[in-house]
């Protein structure tokens, strides 16, 4: 795929997606973490349950390390991996009031050194908290990436890597956002609805003509 393809192909998800945002409720930065945290193999809408009801009573590090692990877990059990991840908040917690005064910071080697904080989550964090042109490969970019062509790859990083030199410049901000919503709703992965696909005049998809919207 050229230039000129991936610049129509996000000109045109910014006109079909207004609002480029994440679908994760939170009011503030650790917040977002946190349910950055917790969204790993688990849906946005799972994750937005349980922490309308944790951010209640607990929605900073103090408050959550005193809450402690055994009552954390109470409030995400119905998250997949509940246990690690309750593990991994209280030592993130303790290490966010250890070494950053109990706030968030804004670096992709700090973020990573924080409990259960991988690449991913740093860029989503990053992107969505702080304004950064980070690209956090999800399921959803990584399908997206790979099927309309915009940036073909094995892995990920290899994925990652691709979008964070081919994506226009003036897109790279909000390109997270539009690939993972794009992905989401409309090219979905057992059946993408290509005939209310915004973009397919430039998608490369080989079968994109063949598959329906029933």
């Amino acid at each position: 795929m050229n230039a000129k393809k991936r610049l129509a192909i996000f000109e045109q998800l910014a006109i079909a997606i207004p609002e480029p945002v994440t679908e994760l409720n939170y009011r503030t930065n650790f917040e977002l973490l946190i349910a950055v945290l917790l969204s790993a193999q688990a849906t946005d809408k799972s994750v937005n349950k349980a922490t309308s009801q944790l951010f209640q009573v607990a929605n900073t590090p103090e408050t959550i390390l005193a809450l402690g692990v055994d009552s954390l877990k109470v409030y995400i059990k119905t998250i997949g991996l509940f246990n690690s991840k309750a593990a991994n908040i209280i030592m993130l917690c303790q290490q966010l009031l250890d070494r950053h005064d109990g706030q968030v910071p804004s670096t992709h080697s700090e973020l990573e050194a924080l409990a259960g904080v991988g690449r991913k989550t740093a860029n989503v964090v990053l992107n969505t908290a702080f304004g950064f042109p980070t690209i956090a490969v999800d399921t959803h970019i990584f399908r997206v990436s790979n099927r309309t062509g915009i940036a073909v790859g094995k892995n990920v990083l290899e994925v990652e890597k691709k979008l964070e030199k081919w994506v226009p410049k003036q897109h790279k901000k909000n390109a997270h956002h539009l690939l993972i919503l794009h992905g989401r709703y409309t090219c979905t992965a057992r059946k993408p609805k290509c005939g209310q696909c915004a973009i397919i005049d430039w998608c490369e998809f080989a079968e994109k003509m063949i598959v329906t919207t029933n």
